[in-house]
């Protein structure tokens, strides 16, 4: 498909947005996703390894239903099924989890599918029907316990190995990271802790919007 100039595949449901929060359940969810959107986060992940599936679902549910009021598209992480079941637009897969086929056979054609990548054979190896992939984490972070950070080398690669494909950097997003990591290619960025910490989501996601908005123009 046509590349436009920023870099996205033409058509990708996820179109230019760039301010992607993975969160998981926390007792505001509602309260807190609605203040990240009215800061700039345009689109959603819930990320929860503790929950069994009725319990996950529900939640998914309270998140589904505040995305969907804001026209933010809803990602679930890991689970398919439960995206299926709650009228979730996507899934978020990783190298261990449903393969991204299984994702779309179970979901179908329009859903949103995200795959994650932390190296440059995983990033080669990359189902390209997927719908976006997210590349680090640059910096190692403790929603994934183990695992080294990237460094921007990786970004670099990325930028240099289009896949015809959105996607999105993880670790460490900041206002004072972005532009480093925008230097290396990065146009689209994941955001953990910096807002799912802040005492005011809303100014902080703000803050980001700034920081990313500021390089989007610039050739990826």
């Amino acid at each position: 498909m046509a590349e436009s100039p920023a870099g996205q595949r033409s058509g990708s449901p996820l179109g230019d947005r760039r301010l992607y929060l993975c969160t998981p359940d926390r007792p505001d969810l509602a309260e807190f996703l609605a203040a990240c959107i009215a800061g700039g986060v345009d689109v959603v992940q819930l990320r929860e390894k503790e929950l069994e599936a009725g319990p996950l679902l529900r939640r998914a549910v309270v998140a589904r239903n505040v995305c969907a009021a804001a026209g933010v598209p809803f990602v679930l992480n890991d689970r398919p099924d439960l995206a299926l079941e709650c009228g979730a637009d996507g899934v978020h897969v990783g190298q261990d989890d449903a393969p991204v086929a299984l994702a779309r056979r179970i979901l179908g054609e329009r859903a949103v599918i995200g795959l994650s990548t932390h190296a440059p054979r995983e990033w080669d190896a990359a189902d390209d029907t997927a719908d976006y992939f997210s590349a680090g984490p640059v910096n190692p972070t403790p929603t994934k316990p183990g695992r080294p950070g990237t460094g921007l080398s990786y970004l670099e690669y990325v930028s240099g190995h289009d896949r015809g494909l959105p996607w999105y950097v993880t670790g460490g997003a900041t206002p004072e990271t972005i532009p480093a990591m925008a230097e290396a290619g990065a146009r689209r960025f994941v955001v953990v802790r910096y807002l799912t910490e802040s005492p005011d989501p809303e100014a902080a996601a703000g803050r980001l919007r700034a920081a990313i908005d500021s390089y989007w123009a610039a050739p990826a």
